[in-house]
């Protein structure tokens, strides 16, 4: 984890990058390192058994997207630093706990679980909410209201208006540079 977190931040301080080539680069390192498979099955809980291979790989595919989109542009990098503050390990899964240093000391847990010979993050915590177990109320909620594939929709239709925000900001911002 300290190595990737250490190359991110790397690539967030280089200043010969435009804006749109490091989330580019951010976005490569975070998915080499994200088990977002196994973050949909807790996310899910039982909802997963009950779902159709189908919409597994569709929620898999939307869920990791929704999550990119939603903190692709929440990604800066000033003056904030990161201290990694220990970490510890219980056969193959276990937590890397940091503190990201910024305006005030913000605490972001990394749990990992080994796949293969690698470690990957299956949940973060930040601020002691862990993001699994936050999605996981209110989808299971959605899910009861309006279906498994009710949820799908939602999803669809909240990346859609992330990245049409996005596009609006990427606009204005074009427009304030000429």
């Amino acid at each position: 984890m300290r190595v990737t977190l250490d190359e991110i931040i790397e690539v967030l301080r280089n200043e010969d990058l435009s804006q749109e080539a490091i989330l580019d680069q951010v976005e490569v390192l975070v998915r080499s390192k994200f088990d977002f498979n196994a973050m949909s099955q807790r996310t899910l809980g039982i909802n997963w058994r009950n779902a159709t291979p189908a919409q597994r790989a569709r929620f898999v595919d939307l869920f990791s997207q929704l999550l990119e989109d939603t903190y692709r542009n929440r990604i800066t990098y000033q003056d904030e630093r990161v201290e990694y503050v220990g970490e510890e390990i219980r056969g193959s899964r276990g937590q890397v706990d940091t503190v990201v240093v910024a305006n005030k000391e913000i605490p972001v847990s990394y749990r990992v679980r080994l796949k293969g010979d690698e470690w990957l993050v299956y949940d973060v915590i930040v601020e002691e909410v862990s993001l699994v177990t936050n999605y996981r109320s209110s989808y299971n909620e959605i899910i009861r209201q309006e279906g498994f594939d009710g949820l799908l929709k939602r999803l669809e239709d909240k990346i859609r208006e992330l990245q049409a925000s996005q596009a609006d900001a990427d606009a204005t911002e074009e427009g304030q540079g000429a």
